[in-house]
């Protein structure tokens, strides 16, 4: 392992990727990542956005000042995702850096909002109608399309600066600490060619992913490089030998202050280490027989096979 200098940042650069899905979607599942833990999951009938965070204020708005979703750069960044329709916006917690622009593009789609209890707040304060509020109720499956969506409850990574929970509707511009968690979850995609997990937040709670299954995991790393070796072995037990996982596509990995107008960089030494995170991920995916992949943003990538 080379030295961390203070104040650099780990490199993406040879880590293997995914590789970008070609012609229609048929009959596949296809994932593309929007930064932080912003995913968009589709198949040729149905969109779901977990997150979709794109206005990503940067750092002095979020110690100085206010911040709030930025609607002309939520349309430009729906527009490069190439997103012109969604059934639902799923939201893993509620942190500004997941809950901030949800409900602008839940109401711009017309689709539902649905998260925690806080999240729901979230929403209210939005000025979102309560048709397109729903909050989780235990694990009861939700239905679309062909997709079968489950939020399970954990925990978020440790180090958490927003706990809480939001207890009356949010208004923005407010402060970023105000977005508090709430809520964490894994999120679930059952489809009748396999599942996806989403489990943006590098904690774990044991046994609580057991018989629930996942193909594909989008890997929440946020401050694992930081963590000791005994965590970072559990929460691969926890999270992708408990769900049977043969993918790992890391995620929460990126400053999240920079725009996504410039290409992503991971987070400076000092606050995390995507490098030793990525270390720990390769040597337990070679280990397990597991792929451990790095996403590119705005890239559709095959999921699941169709054929």
């Amino acid at each position: 392992m080379s030295p961390r200098i203070p104040l650099r940042r780990p490199s993406v650069a040879g880590y293997d990727t995914l590789p970008a899905a070609e012609g229609s979607i048929g009959s596949s599942v296809r994932g593309t990542f929007l930064g932080t833990s912003s995913v968009l999951i589709r198949d040729a009938r149905t969109a779901l956005l977990v997150d979709g965070f794109v206005t990503r204020p940067g750092f002095v708005r979020l110690v100085l000042g206010k911040i709030g979703p930025d609607a002309a750069l939520i349309d430009e960044c729906l527009g490069r995702a190439g997103i012109d329709a969604l059934d639902a916006v799923l939201c893993a917690h509620s942190h500004y850096d997941h809950a901030l622009d949800a409900p602008v593009i839940a109401q711009k789609f017309d689709a539902p909002v649905i998260g925690s209890g806080s999240t729901a707040n979230i929403a209210r304060g939005y000025g979102l109608p309560d048709r397109l509020i729903r909050a989780v109720e235990g694990e009861a499956e939700l239905r679309f399309g062909d997709f079968g969506v489950t939020f399970v409850a954990g925990l978020h990574s440790p180090g958490d600066v927003a706990p809480g929970t939001v207890d009356s509707p949010l208004v923005p511009p407010a402060r970023a600490r105000q977005w508090r968690t709430g809520e964490a979850y894994s999120i679930f995609f059952r489809h009748p060619r396999g599942s996806v997990l989403v489990h943006a937040s590098a904690n774990h709670v044991p046994g609580r992913l057991d018989g629930h299954h996942a193909d594909v995991v989008y890997l929440g790393v946020g401050t694992l490089g930081r963590q000791s070796a005994r965590f970072r072995s559990d929460y691969w037990h926890e999270v992708v030998r408990a769900t049977g996982a043969r993918t790992v596509i890391p995620v929460h990995w990126d400053d999240f202050t920079r725009p996504l107008s410039r290409p992503l960089r991971p987070l400076p030494y000092p606050v995390d280490d995507l490098a030793a995170a990525m270390e720990f991920l390769l040597e337990q995916g070679r280990r397990d027989g597991v792929r451990v992949l790095m996403p590119e943003p705005w890239t559709a990538v095959e999921l699941l096979s169709g054929r």
